[in-house]
């Protein structure tokens, strides 16, 4: 055991020996592999470039490859606010052929949540998303740092006159 002094050599980026990790890497992915892939937690870090790299927290501008970059600081934003949404299953299935309603939205469970009057991929596409975003309260702070302030003291104002809220 090394004392607390003698940090002079670098600490390894893994709990895991090589080793062991090079084992598990010949086993097959488990189903859970996209979603734990993509879960983060995500760190935003200034490139030598001038982009802003989205990174796993830990990980460093000057050893690592960011999972994305990007030029603008709030766009690195949103793509670490929308990436766990990335590798989970879909909330939403949109029928391909409509009913009475339209076309159905259902969820996991097969429930119709909603029906769309047109056959609306995007819509279901938009609907995870959001879905993912209320779900991840750092998602969420994400998105909202990335919206600014203008958007925020508006979105405070419609908040406060929402009816759904009690009078503040």
């Amino acid at each position: 055991m090394r004392s607390k002094k003698d940090r002079s050599t670098a600490l390894p980026t893994n709990a895991f020996e090589e080793t062991f990790l090079s084992a598990i890497d010949q086993l097959d992915e488990p189903m859970t592999a996209a979603e734990a892939e993509a879960a983060g937690p995500w760190a935003l870090l200034a490139m030598p470039s001038g982009d802003w790299g989205v990174f796993r927290r830990g990980q460093s501008a000057a050893r690592d490859l960011p999972v994305a970059s990007f030029r603008r600081r709030e766009t690195a934003l949103l793509a670490a606010a929308v990436l766990p949404g990335t590798g989970r299953d879909p909330q939403y299935r949109l029928a391909v052929e409509p009913d009475a309603r339209g076309y159905a939205l259902t969820v996991p469970s097969g429930e119709a949540a909603g029906h769309a009057r047109l056959f609306d991929e995007n819509l279901r596409d938009a609907l995870h998303v959001a879905e993912c975003l209320v779900r991840n309260p750092e998602a969420l702070a994400r998105l909202l740092e990335a919206a600014g302030g203008v958007a925020l003291r508006e979105t405070g104002r419609l908040l406060r006159q929402s009816e759904a809220l009690p009078s503040l």
